[in-house]
């Protein structure tokens, strides 16, 4: 069962991110490939993610297709102008990537190559409509193109934001724009999350919550400081702090399970997206303990 069939089938689907590297060697992004394989309904591969230069998202997708894993191609738009955005989804599709994510992207200034100039040429609710035109056997500028494409589009939001109204604004011009399905930024307050969901299940389209995995006190309170839409309540930081020296991560783990467990058993939405940002080897575990 492809991903979108399985998010169609009504199942609760379960997907997690995998960071390509920064470099040339692929050891490691093939063993998280292989140890995830069978395991979940699909993988994410990052693009440049928060600005810092890696091995791209595309490269990602195409050796995921060779090891049997279904991927989802992570596009933003920072990097590369309409062209080359079109450019790039072909080469997608004749590679076997179905799936896409459309996103606008961090800007230069968060990462590693902060000379660089941002492109921007396009935002993300536009790049959803250039993959529906190519969807439709047109490219951006209305030429027919020679094979259509089939991709099955996603667009990201964020539930915890604070004002939330024009987050919602923006998830309804992504659906009317093409996206089928989206993955939130990280959810940690269920009962605020149940709020949004709310609003979102007035439309035809499929929510996975994301879990970023906590690995300590220390880590919460960075995300509450310095990362947007994200919020971590006091009670999970004090969760995290009583766990003692060195069972900080043990404790997220079972924090990020046991919230699996609420989204699923209470069918609050359609799936998880796991982001355990350099311990994708711990996602397994994470799933098992949820009882998945």
């Amino acid at each position: 069962m492809s991903f979108r069939e399985a998010l169609e089938s009504g199942r609760f689907v379960v997907t997690a991110e995998v960071g390509p590297p920064k470099g040339a060697d692929v050891e490691e992004m093939v063993h998280h490939i292989e140890l995830l394989k069978g395991k979940v309904d699909a993988l994410n591969f990052t693009d440049n993610q928060s600005a810092v230069m890696r091995m791209n998202s595309l490269a990602g997708c195409a050796i995921a297709v060779q090891h049997g894993v279904e991927p989802i191609l992570q596009m933003t738009c920072r990097d590369r102008n309409r062209i080359g955005l079109q450019s790039d989804l072909l080469g997608a599709h004749a590679l076997g990537v179905k799936n896409v994510l459309c996103m606008t992207g961090d800007h230069v200034s968060a990462g590693d190559h902060k000379g660089a100039k941002p492109v921007y040429d396009v935002e993300s609710v536009q790049l959803l409509g250039i993959v529906e035109s190519l969807n439709n056997g047109r490219d951006m500028s209305g030429n027919e193109l020679k094979g259509a494409t089939d991709f099955f589009p996603g667009g990201v939001v964020t539930p915890e934001a604070d004002p939330i109204e024009p987050q919602l604004m923006k998830f309804e011009k992504k659906i009317r724009a093409g996206a089928r399905f989206f993955q939130t930024q990280a959810v940690y307050d269920i009962e605020k999350f149940k709020e949004f969901m709310k609003h979102a299940r007035k439309f035809p389209v499929k929510v996975l919550a994301g879990l970023v995995v906590l690995k300590s006190a220390g880590m919460a309170n960075f995300l509450n400081n310095f990362v947007p839409g994200i919020k971590v309540p006091q009670e999970l930081i004090d969760e995290l702090k009583a766990a003692g020296k060195g069972k900080g991560l043990d404790a997220g783990m079972s924090i990020c399970a046991r919230h699996i467990r609420q989204l699923k058993e209470e069918g609050i939405c359609d799936g998880v997206h796991i982001m355990a940002i350099g311990m994708e080897d711990k996602v397994p575990e994470i799933m098992e303990r949820a009882g998945l």
